[in-house]
């Protein structure tokens, strides 16, 4: 799609603030004004008048003319600059004190708008974006630290049980075993963390190579293999022997892991995981399934929120980055990711990505 350029009209303006029709009247008013000098002028009672009376009346009737424009013109700027420009100024301090509630309404209807109208409206599209992204920074914030606070607490609890005298061997080990693990959930908290900052300020995948895709979801696979056997998975896989891709394998890993973690911490004992990778000429598909508790329309639509976790009783488990980071590296590769899922039946997990 090409680009507006800044010479070019915008769609939404409808009219000018000084078009040709008001140009031409301002133009057919002077040439009256001229001809009523010139009435004056020829008019036979002024021709025999005294010559200093003769530019008296003449210099009266442009000072009069003078006045009634500087006036017409001076309501004009107030009415169509001053005005909706003092709106615009007061708008702008609110916001820049925090009030992302401000809303400047257009001076005209929508077929008649011009540019001072369009500019509100772009104003007012720019206080919602960044009333948006002052919630998602609050939220961020409120956030990590909740995510934060939960292991260092696990870790100052254990830390402290520690300390008693008369502890059995089994309590010691159990009790240092918690430690590590909210070491761990920790560790991996602050890294998605940084991941993720990483990668939104970034707009390409860094690093690129040519990689063997299918070697590297084989290697990911046999990964969780430990895992698939503990919780009695039935784990299937449909792939091509090999498949070249030039993206940033680091990168793409954490998707790949992200979405296989998923599948595995939401399906229950004896159900299936099924991990599906496709292509032809233009793009590859790769498809996570499961058969776990699955997901309704309203989780759905903010599973790929930072921190959102639809089930609780498994949060534990996670710190809803994960598919954030899933979202963004996608995104980054150019490719997309879906999810379709129901309740109590499945979730399948859908990234494509072109062909490079």
């Amino acid at each position: 799609m090409r680009k507006r350029t800044s010479v070019e009209k915008d769609a939404r303006v409808k009219r000018k603030i000084m078009g040709w029709k008001h140009t031409a009247i301002a133009y057919g008013v002077m040439l009256l004004l001229v001809g009523f000098q010139v009435g004056i002028i020829v008019f036979p009672g002024f021709l025999s008048m005294n010559e200093v009376i003769k530019v008296a009346i003449i210099m009266i009737y442009w000072a009069i003319v003078a006045a009634i424009f500087t006036f017409i013109t001076n309501w004009q700027i107030r009415e169509e600059y001053d005005r909706p420009m003092r709106k615009l100024s007061e708008a702008t301090r609110k916001v820049s004190e925090g009030d992302f509630s401000i809303y400047v309404e257009p001076m005209h209807t929508v077929d008649k708008q011009d540019y001072i109208d369009v500019m509100f409206l772009d104003f007012n599209k720019m206080v919602e974006e960044l009333g948006s992204i002052e919630t998602l920074k609050n939220d961020f914030i409120a956030n990590v630290s909740h995510e934060l606070k939960t292991p260092l607490s696990v870790i100052r609890s254990y830390a402290s049980a520690l300390k008693k005298e008369g502890l059995s061997p089994e309590d010691r080990d159990e009790y240092t075993d918690t430690i590590i693990s909210a070491s761990d959930n920790l560790t991996t908290l602050v890294t998605n963390i940084l991941k993720l900052s990483r990668l939104e300020k970034q707009e390409i995948l860094p690093a690129s190579e040519s990689y063997d895709l299918c070697r590297q979801l084989s290697d990911i696979a046999i990964a969780f293999e430990k895992s698939l056997q503990e919780r009695g998975l039935d784990f299937e896989v449909e792939m091509d022997d090999r498949l070249m891709l030039r993206l940033d394998p680091g990168m793409m890993e954490l998707v790949w892991h992200n979405l296989l973690a998923n599948s595995v911490k939401f399906t229950p004992p004896g159900g299936k995981i099924t991990l599906t990778q496709t292509s032809d000429e233009d793009s590859v598909t790769v498809a996570v399934s499961d058969t776990g508790c699955g997901m309704d329309s309203e989780t759905m639509k903010h599973i790929f929120d930072k921190f959102y976790q639809g089930d609780t009783s498994h949060s534990g488990a996670g710190n809803g980055l994960g598919l954030a980071l899933v979202k963004r590296v996608t995104e980054l590769a150019g490719g997309i990711v879906t999810v379709h899922s129901s309740p109590g039946v499945g979730t399948t997990f859908t990234v494509r990505l072109t062909v490079k």
